[in-house]
C-alpha cells in the first residue's frame, strides 16, 4: 500500500482519494464520512472505505497542515511503525507551503461532554488549545498515566508523534483467530504480555501509552474539519467516544463560535507537499 500526500488549494481540507480499478473515490476527512470499526478510525462513501486514518490525520493536524489530498492505492493507510513519526518526517523533508488565507477556528464557549460508563471526554472553554488525557489499565507497565499537551507543532513533533499504538497479547491473539489485525506485529505495535512488553527495543517514553492516546485524540478531533480552541479532557476514552464528541460539538452550535477570516488570528492555511509513504519504505519528492 502506498500513500501520497499532494498539496491542495485553500479551504479544501484533508481529502483521502482511494484509487482502484474502477477509478478514484474522494472521501473528505469529516465525521459525516466516519464509520464504526473495532480497531481504528475509518471513512466510507458509497461502499468505498479507507481505514486507519487517525495517525496521518494526527500528523497533519499536529503540524497545522490544513489542505491535503491523501491518495491511496489500497483501503488502508500504511501502518508504518504504529505512530505518526514517519508521516511527520516525510512532511518535514518535503516542506510545508503557507497559503494566502487565514485559518478558521472553532472556539468552544460552553462545555460539551460525552460519557460511557466510567469513560468520558469533554471539551471546555480555554484561551488556547490544550489536551489533558489520562488512561488506566490493570497492567504493571501502565497502571495510571496522565499527560497534559499544550498544542504546538514543535510539541507534537517532539513529544507525541513517536508514541506507538499498543495492544495486549491475549487480545491480539483473539483478533488473529477471528481474521482481524493481520497486519499487527512488533514492528508497528507495542505488545504487552501479562507482566511486560514483548518489543525488544523497549519503550520510547516511560508514558508512551498515554502519549499515544493523545495522538489518537488529535487525529480523531481532526474530523471536525477545523482546528479548535478549547481544553479537551479525556479519561479512558477511545475512537468511538472521540467520534461521539465530534458529533455532539457539531450538534451544539450554541456552544461555540466559528472565527472566520475576519475574526480569526492571523495564521495562514498550510498545504502539505507532494510526498509518498509506503508500507515498507518512505520516498519524498520536492514540493510543488
Amino acid at each position: 500500500m502506498t500513500l501520497t500526500l499532494n498539496p491542495a488549494p485553500p479551504d479544501t481540507g484533508v481529502v483521502f482519494v482511494r484509487h482502484h480499478a474502477e477509478g478514484a473515490v474522494s472521501l473528505g476527512a469529516s465525521i459525516r464520512n466516519m464509520v464504526p470499526t473495532e480497531l481504528c478510525t475509518a471513512l466510507s462513501i458509497n461502499g468505498t472505505q479507507v481505514k486507519t486514518v487517525e495517525h496521518v490525520l494526527a500528523a497533519l493536524a499536529g503540524l497545522e497542515v490544513d489542505n491535503v489530498y491523501a491518495e491511496l492505492d489500497g483501503g488502508e493507510v500504511p501502518a508504518m511503525d504504529g505512530s505518526s513519526s514517519a508521516f511527520v518526517r516525510l512532511i518535514r523533508v518535503a516542506g510545508i507551503t503557507t497559503q494566502e488565507r487565514r485559518r478558521p477556528y472553532l472556539k468552544i464557549m460552553q462545555p460539551i461532554e460525552v460519557r460511557e460508563g466510567g469513560r468520558r471526554v469533554i471539551i471546555e472553554p480555554s484561551a488556547t488549545p490544550r489536551i489533558t488525557c489520562s488512561v488506566e489499565y490493570d497492567h504493571p507497565m501502565i497502571r495510571k498515566q496522565a499527560y497534559v499537551y499544550e498544542w504546538s507543532a514543535s510539541a507534537f513533533e517532539q513529544d507525541i508523534a513517536e508514541a506507538r499504538t499498543f495492544a495486549f497479547l491475549k487480545e491480539v491473539e483473539g483478533l488473529w483467530a477471528r481474521g482481524l489485525a493481520k497486519g499487527g506485529s512488533l514492528e508497528n505495535t507495542i505488545v504487552l504480555s501479562e507482566q511486560n512488553i514483548l518489543n525488544e527495543s523497549g519503550l520510547r517514553f516511560q508514558d508512551e501509552f498515554v502519549r499515544h492516546k493523545v495522538l489518537d485524540l488529535i487525529g480523531d478531533l481532526a474530523l471536525l474539519g477545523v482546528p479548535f480552541i478549547g481544553h479537551l479532557i479525556a479519561d479512558r476514552s477511545g475512537h468511538a467516544l472521540h467520534a461521539k464528541l465530534v458529533e455532539k460539538i457539531l450538534e451544539r452550535p450554541d456552544s461555540w463560535v466559528l472565527l472566520n477570516t475576519e475574526e480569526s488570528p492571523a495564521v495562514a492555511h498550510k498545504s502539505a507537499p507532494l510526498a509518498y509513504a509506503h508500507a515498507a519504505s518512505l520516498q519524498v519528492s520536492p514540493a510543488l
